[in-house]
């Protein structure tokens, strides 16, 4: 859920609290059209059809204020709880103009892992991306296929990292590429 998505979902939450406790507060106090203060909050016959049914209505209330108890810490741990995909880290970088420009880091990380994948015979590539920004430390360890050249691997690496750099404005300090070679079939 996005951080507007929740900002959202909790103001309904806070304005249908604050109406239920100002209708609770208006019919106490007999403000509503058609109350009296003294007047019992449910009818005699509904008060007797709870009594007829008696162990199915405890019942039901007992699983409606457990189901309403299980939504709202569901709704409390998701509040809580870090992101799926956990920022490690932001890139920002000063314009020309007065600002900066901030990137997630992961976003760079998955771009340099899909442009990796991209080779014919990668099969998968992982990507660290730590220190400061202008000149970041990247650890790179590709997953090739038995039959893969690796002139032209190493060739794909280093356009990727090229690119990297002319996107994300940052030339590597240290750039460490492990290339793990599958075992081919019998």
């Amino acid at each position: 859920m996005t951080d507007a998505a929740h900002r959202l979902l909790w103001t309904i939450i806070a304005l249908l609290l604050v109406a239920g406790g100002a209708a609770a507060l208006a019919a106490s106090y007999g403000v509503l059209p058609g109350g009296d203060p003294g007047a019992a909050l449910l009818s005699a016959r509904l008060l007797h059809q709870w009594r007829l049914a008696t162990p199915w209505t405890t019942l039901a209330a007992a699983a409606a204020g457990a189901l309403l108890a299980l939504s709202g810490h569901h709704l409390l741990r998701a509040e809580l709880r870090r992101p799926r995909s956990a920022v490690r880290g932001t890139l920002s970088h000063p314009g020309r103009r007065p600002g900066r420009t901030r990137v997630a880091a992961d976003v760079l990380v998955h771009a340099l892992e899909r442009d990796l994948t991209g080779a014919p015979g990668v099969r998968r590539a992982r990507v660290v991306l730590t220190g400061a920004p202008p000149r970041p430390d990247v650890w790179i360890r590709v997953d090739l296929t038995a039959d893969t050249p690796t002139a032209r691997v190493r060739e794909h690496v280093g356009a990727a990292v090229r690119r990297f750099a002319t996107t994300a404005g940052c030339q590597p300090a240290h750039l460490d590429v492990t290339a793990r070679i599958e075992p081919g079939r019998p």
